[in-house]
């Protein structure tokens, strides 16, 4: 694909990104701009070598597969210390290598550093119903839950029937301490019934001299079944939906003298619908509004996560593209400000990002974000210009750093912004720019990848 990749319409873009939703949503790359050799930042720090530096600073990965002797994980327990949500990151969504390793480190932190959420970029409702399963056993088995609930989406793969299956099994071990799995996205591709319910069931129960007003702003909105379809609707017709779905969440959270548990949990179900309708309020006609919505989406990610740490006291491991675990994203015009850096601002030093990078390989992803089929594409290795050819040239095949702590010549390459590999639902598309160490506090290279396996 290096050497053959073609351009993308600036209008072509920036609507792929707008209407490409939720766990669909394409992270696309901008074009990058031209960056110097790898040793360009060294000057500043002396004449070591970066990648003699960088070594100093890399501890080998021994594997990406769950079940595996966890040393070698040991370095990167203490890189993540007392941090209460850390960022997992994917430089494609549709590699093995990238999956499994979110699998096994969920285990490794489960085990040994007090984890107990899995949060996934992926719908609200999405990840209630996969919780569901994982605490009562109902649904079926992992498999059909997964089907339902991950379905055409980047993460309907076999490594994540293989993260249920783990999750579920440890809550049959662990009663008394059991894990769990959220959406942190906005409710694409739908907002069934059942979810509905679970906010209209409140108050009927609670408050049911509200529920005929409730009904009353839910009629029309309720359910989305498709919000692709929903998406055909008129612009002012999703706006007034949208404004409708706003007076409905006043209406639970003007029911705040219940309180208790159930009462928070209605509430930021129905903040669930305001934010996707509100999402799903935009204009792919206009350009200058999407960078907007993007913002706004990550945005309410991070309020998700936050929401659910803060009232559960759960220790998080939070998977998503690279452009959103980090504190930037390699394309700023779309993106402009990430989850990871809302999650900074919320939660300090309680927040860590780890990224994603490879040499070369295989991934899944689609000729269009919207519609078309998952399919292989293949990357090789990388012009000397990107950050992944001098990150290959460290002596261990793959290994992880703290970006923190690197001595000053790896610290001062890892600052400059270098063209760098992002691929999400659409490929092929040109490197975005990043300064690794201004977006990662970890960050892993693997020198190879092959593409995700598909569900039956």
């Amino acid at each position: 694909m290096t050497g053959n990749r073609k351009r993308i319409g600036r209008r072509g873009l920036l609507i792929t990104a707008g209407v490409a939703l939720g766990a669909l949503l394409a992270p696309v790359a901008a074009q990058a701009a031209p960056a110097g050799p790898a040793d360009t930042a060294t000057a500043a720090a002396g004449r070591q070598s970066p990648v003699r530096a960088l070594e100093q600073a890399a501890h080998p990965l021994r594997s990406t597969e769950p079940g595996r002797n966890t040393a070698d994980l040991r370095a990167m327990g203490t890189m993540i210390g007392d941090a209460r949500v850390v960022g997992l990151g994917e430089a494609t969504h549709g590699s093995h290598e990238f999956f499994a390793m979110k699998e096994r480190l969920f285990r490794y932190l489960v085990e040994e550093k007090g984890f107990t959420t899995f949060a996934l970029e992926l719908s609200w409702s999405a990840g209630l119903e996969i919780d569901d399963y994982l605490q009562t056993g109902k649904g079926g088995d992992a498999r059909s839950v997964a089907k339902a609930t991950l379905a055409n989406s980047p993460w309907d793969r076999e490594e994540f029937v293989s993260l249920i299956e783990w999750m579920r099994d440890y809550n049959r071990r662990h009663p008394g301490r059991t894990v769990h799995f959220m959406g942190d996205d906005l409710g694409a591709p739908s907002l069934n019934d059942a979810f509905f319910a679970r906010i209209t069931d409140y108050v009927r129960q609670n408050h049911p001299q509200a529920l005929a007003r409730l009904d009353e702003l839910y009629t029309g909105l309720r359910p989305i079944d498709d919000a692709f379809a929903y998406l055909g609707k008129p612009v002012a017709e999703r706006r007034q939906l949208a404004a409708r779905a706003q007076q409905a969440l006043e209406l639970v959270s003007g029911l705040r003298g219940s309180g208790g548990e159930a009462f928070e949990w209605a509430e930021q179900n129905a903040r669930s619908v305001a934010q996707t309708t509100a999402f799903l309020s935009l204009d792919p006609a206009d350009q200058e509004s999407l960078p907007g919505f993007e913002r706004f989406r990550d945005e309410v990610m991070a309020q998700n996560v936050a929401w659910w740490q803060q009232r559960t006291g759960h220790k998080v491991l939070l998977s998503a593209h690279n452009d959103h675990v980090g504190y930037t994203a390699s394309n700023a015009a779309l993106y402009p400000k990430t989850q990871g850096a809302f999650l900074r601002e919320t939660l300090g030093r309680g927040y860590l990002p780890i990224g994603f990078t490879f040499y070369q390989g295989s991934f899944l992803s689609k000729d269009t974000a919207i519609g078309g089929d998952w399919k292989k594409f293949t990357d090789g290795p990388p012009g000397a210009e990107l950050n992944e050819y001098t990150l290959d040239q460290v002596r261990q095949r793959d290994f992880y750093l703290d970006t923190r702590t690197a001595p000053a010549a790896a610290k001062a390459w890892l600052n400059v912004p270098r063209p760098t590999r992002n691929y999400g639902t659409q490929a092929p598309v040109p490197p975005g720019t990043l300064a690794l160490a201004a977006s990662f506090d970890v960050l892993i290279h693997l020198h190879e990848i092959r593409e995700s396996d598909k569900t039956p």
